[in-house]
């Protein structure tokens, strides 16, 4: 029996890609803002990462989460990294806009993930995490080392995230990648309980995950939360596509054409986006970023309009969306 750590209290959580300055110099000040108005609209999920803003993001959500009641929250961060503090003019560039002075390593070796998951809680301030995800084990972040940590992968951190699981110290565990044969290889070696998805299943691209990942992870039991249900923000009319400033041939006109016939059903792309997400059985929730309050105050807005049928039906006759794919009902 798999650990059901989010329920439907938690379908829509917020991300902490934002929080870790990934597109703009967010202030502690401005942070905290969207996390009071996630938190005032009632998200109770929270994501976050020692990488984003290179532990920036970690204590942020640990700051502002530190007076709340432990029990009424989910929290999920992610190893597979370890941080040790540098001098500024020994900082590395990464996507970060104002990261923390920090250098880094990748390890995934089980000794990594305890120490790991300790600094996490450290940095937190929390007394346990909830759901820990094994981070960015995948070629498009490690390059042809890809077959050299998944193996320290699956003789360290695996194991010991099963072990901590079974003996309570968290509730749930799995990969949060950008690509599907990491989630594919990791099923086939081990037994997570739910995987964050980024960048594989939104409604402008969903072709590949509905033939490869959603069988799969129904088949182990396993479900999902969607991270990028945006694409990093194309679908809110961003010019970057999953983290990257090349846009896919043909993406920009899919864009407009979905956005247009929304409008005839007077609503946008974005809401339809996030419920798009939702509705397919294996995603358990969906982590959409903010760096204004105003952003959170949308996406909950999206999570409980009432898109007509017919918009569905329409995406589809269209071949806008993949006729395989799940759509609301």
């Amino acid at each position: 029996m798999k650990a059901d750590v989010l329920k439907e209290k938690h379908r829509l959580g917020l991300g902490g890609v934002a929080i870790g300055t990934a597109f703009d110099k967010l202030t502690d000040g401005e942070s905290y803002e969207v996390l009071q108005k996630a938190w005032d609209l009632g998200i109770r999920y929270y994501d976050t990462s020692p990488w984003y803003g290179l532990t920036k993001s970690e204590r942020r959500f640990g700051n502002f989460l530190h007076g709340q009641n432990r029990d009424e929250f989910v929290l999920s961060t992610k190893v597979g990294r370890l941080f040790v503090e540098v001098s500024e003019d020994e900082v590395p560039p990464t996507m970060w806009k104002a990261p923390l002075h920090y250098d880094f390593e990748h390890n995934y070796t089980a000794d990594a993930i305890k120490r790991s998951i300790e600094e996490s809680l450290e940095r937190t301030r929390l007394n346990h995490i909830d759901i820990v995800y094994v981070h960015d084990l995948s070629e498009d972040q490690v390059g042809d080392r890809y077959p050299y940590f998944l193996k320290q992968a699956r003789e360290g951190a695996f194991k010991v995230l099963s072990e901590l699981r079974d003996q309570g110290v968290i509730k749930a565990w799995g990969m949060g990648v950008n690509k599907i044969e990491p989630i594919l290889d990791c099923l086939d070696s081990a037994d997570p309980d739910i995987c964050l998805s980024a960048t594989q299943y939104s409604i402008l691209e969903h072709e590949d995950a509905v033939d490869r990942l959603l069988p799969a992870v129904r088949k182990a039991g396993v479900k999902l939360v969607s991270g990028a249900g945006y694409n990093s923000g194309f679908i809110n009319g961003r010019n970057r596509y999953n983290y990257k400033d090349v846009i896919p041939k043909g993406m920009k006109e899919k864009r407009e054409k979905i956005d247009e016939i929304a409008r005839r059903y007077n609503t946008n792309i974005t809401h339809a986006a996030l419920q798009f997400v939702l509705a397919a059985d294996e995603f358990a929730s969906i982590i959409p970023g903010a760096s204004k309050p105003e952003q959170v105050e949308d996406n909950v807005r999206a999570l409980h309009e009432q898109i007509p049928s017919d918009f569905w039906k329409e995406l589809q006759s269209e071949g806008l969306i993949y006729e395989k794919a799940q759509i609301p009902n």
